[in-house]
């Protein structure tokens, strides 16, 4: 099992057009491509989204990213929510790998 821990920059006045794009779109669309989300999380100090993926091996986790990325679906929605200009500034992703003590496995 691994982990992907995501972090996407905000740009200023977007966050919530980011949130209801998950909420709305983006989810299903994890669940079709096997991208199983363990949590959500914003952070108070700077604009960032954070959240965190499992996934079998880091084969699936790239094999999962390249059908979404595909997926016609997510880029007419990607189109639509952001016809106004970008609501992600930067994507920032780590492979996580648990300890064998870890309680998440």
């Amino acid at each position: 099992m691994v982990y992907e821990l995501r972090t996407y920059r905000i740009p200023v006045g977007r966050m919530s057009d980011i949130l209801n794009r998950f909420e709305t779109i983006t989810f299903d669309l994890f669940d079709r491509h096997s991208i199983q989300v363990v949590g959500f999380w914003t952070r108070t100090d700077v604009n960032e989204l954070v959240y965190i993926c499992k996934y079998e091996s880091e084969e699936a986790m790239e094999k999962a990213w390249d059908a979404f990325r595909a997926d016609p679906d997510w880029i007419a929605a990607r189109d639509k929510t952001e016809a106004n200009g970008p609501i992600v500034d930067e994507v920032i992703s780590h492979v996580l790998v648990p300890t064998a003590f870890s309680p998440m496995q």
